[in-house]
């Protein structure tokens, strides 16, 4: 089938990995016309008021941070911040606990004050010394005691992953901070914050701002080749679905959310456990690790918006084996996965006019951040193939 319009730059994804490469390009003068097969913009980043007035992250919980002022100068462009510590507890053994792991967490375990010094003993003592960790099981043991692991870690990666820690790249498990002082906080980087109105405003303010980019919802990446010639792609989806999957389907997990909202009324019963008006959990997410629980954990995201509403909503999240027909919300970093992805790789190497960037089209796990500079180093490197028209 003939194409029936031209554009120089066709991008497959209105996420932050797409919408910030079209950004760059379109305000250097090329024309860009963005395609996503959803019929919303930010992609899994999405967020929206639900009907209890609440702003919810509709794909899970998007708690952006980054290391990079290059980044975090380039999204301010778009958006005002809320600067937020994000605060994280774990559900087991009938009780909440500090997470991550942290002289706090030590405290509760043992019922008795402690120090630093105390608690760094203990670990010395009782973690599985492993020089050069292979996998998420060892990173852990070679931290903390097998109680910790077995406590906070194991059921959940299980839940998550349907693999064990042992079979899942040491970078999985790896990702999470041990610290031997009172610091609650779930992430260290400098910069942490969310939006001031949320990503979807976020992604508006800049196609506002940038007039060539053209964008169709809707549309998946079969219907959009037909439709439109382009001088160079821009490829941000799975990398094994743009090769039609020739050497099997990559494996990625899915995710099942369950929405529930309570009004003030409701809330009043719930402080005891929430320890303050308004809220219905005492951290903006709960992890819950045992295997008897069916969901990895609770987010009710209004502990980080700072949203003033008097009604709140929680996620409960379901991991779920993925198909054609869901999702693909995480790769899945295992040596097995890692063999097959290394054949799509080796054929995206040599793909003409093709750019492939994003979590999905290069299958790793990145934060937002990452993807944001990802888009913007593959943006950079255009503009000085292609110069300005």
């Amino acid at each position: 089938m003939q194409a029936d319009a031209n554009t120089d730059f066709l991008i497959i994804g209105a996420g932050f990995a797409g919408l910030t490469i079209a950004e760059r390009l379109a305000s250097a003068g090329w024309k860009c016309v963005v395609v996503d097969r959803r019929t919303h913009i930010a992609g899994n980043a999405r967020d929206h008021i639900d009907r209890a007035g609440v702003l919810v992250h509709g794909y899970g919980p998007h708690y952006f941070r980054s290391n990079s002022p290059k980044v975090v100068d380039y999204l301010s462009r778009f958006t005002g911040w809320h600067r937020v510590s994000y605060t994280i507890k774990s559900h087991a053994r009938g009780r909440y606990w500090s997470f991550p792991v942290n002289l706090n967490t030590y405290e509760e375990l043992t019922g008795k004050p402690a120090t630093t010094a105390a608690f760094t003993a203990w670990l010395e003592q009782n973690r599985t010394p492993v020089e050069h960790p292979a996998n998420s099981e060892e990173v852990l043991l070679s931290q903390i005691p097998r109680e910790l692991y077995e406590l906070f870690f194991e059921g959940y990666t299980l839940k998550q992953w349907k693999r064990h820690p042992r079979d899942l790249d040491a970078s999985v498990c790896g990702r999470i901070p041990i610290r031997t002082n009172r610091d609650n906080r779930y992430l260290s980087e400098d910069f942490q914050a969310l939006p001031a109105r949320g990503y979807t405003a976020l992604f508006e303010n800049l196609l506002a701002a940038t007039p060539n980019i053209e964008l169709h919802l809707g549309i998946d990446f079969a219907e959009a080749k037909q439709r439109w010639n382009c001088r160079h792609l821009v490829y941000t989806g799975a990398i094994d679905e743009f090769y039609g999957r020739r050497f099997g389907p990559l494996p990625y997990r899915s995710l099942r959310f369950e929405h529930q909202s309570f009004t003030a009324g409701q809330l009043r019963t719930r402080e005891p456990i929430s320890g303050k008006p308004g809220f219905w959990q005492p951290a903006m997410q709960v992890n819950y690790p045992e295997p008897k629980v069916p969901f990895t954990r609770i987010v009710e995201i209004k502990h980080a918006t700072g949203q003033a509403v008097d009604a709140t909503t929680i996620v409960r999240e379901f991991p779920k084996d993925w198909t054609p027909e869901d999702e693909p919300y995480y790769p899945v970093p295992a040596p097995d996965s890692r063999a097959i992805y290394q054949k799509y790789a080796g054929l995206a190497a040599a793909e003409p006019r093709t750019s492939f960037i994003g979590r999905l089209a290069t299958y790793r796990y990145y934060n937002m951040d990452q993807v944001t500079a990802m888009a913007l180093t593959e943006a950079d490197k255009l503009l000085a193939r292609h110069g300005t028209p």
